[in-house]
């Protein structure tokens, strides 16, 4: 099972190469206003996608400039968000990009795209990376799927956007010496 659950893996990051590589420059573009500038990036991950909030900040490497963000925090608009969920529309989340909209504070989303008669986190984000996961990775014998890896893949776009940020914040400080 291991065997099929890797390969499986591989397609979704392949698919996220293929479909999201400009998305993650552009999600990095967008923070590096922040990372080089006066601002915060706030991470805030939902449900499981708060591990992808503890590698921000608590990880070997931190993502530059991040903090996590606490309700009712005051924010500017030199600050930026990075937005973690399992699906588009998610209801805490889409509360925060609500909120994000009315102040004016460019946002990234990850989640997993899902159609919706609602509002979707695909609209509201400034940038929006589709992780591409609507099922488990591993059929059963009964037809059902299991091996949902959200977390394995938004870490894989968690690190698309730290890379590209952490290229931009080194040309802008070469740029300056």
């Amino acid at each position: 099972m291991l065997k099929i659950f890797s390969t499986q893996l591989s397609g979704i990051f392949k698919k996220m190469m293929d479909n999201e590589a400009f998305g993650m420059e552009d999600a990095g573009r967008l923070l590096a206003q922040a990372a080089v500038g006066d601002g915060s990036i706030f991470i805030q991950g939902f449900g499981e996608m708060q591990g992808v909030t503890s590698e921000a900040l608590d990880g070997a490497e931190p993502f530059p400039k991040a903090k996590r963000y606490e309700h009712g925090e005051t924010i500017s608009r030199e600050d930026r968000f990075l937005i973690f969920t399992r699906y588009s529309d998610d209801h805490e989340a889409l509360k925060l990009a609500h909120a994000l909209r009315e102040e004016d504070i460019p946002f990234v989303a990850i989640s997993t795209s899902v159609s919706s008669n609602e509002e979707s986190l695909m609209e509201l984000a400034d940038v929006h990376i589709d992780l591409r996961i609507h099922r488990g990775l591993i059929p059963d014998e009964t037809g059902n799927r299991f091996g949902y890896p959200t977390l394995i893949a938004a870490l894989f776009a968690y690190y698309g956007i730290k890379f590209t940020l952490e290229e931009i914040i080194q040309e802008y400080q070469n740029e300056e010496d």
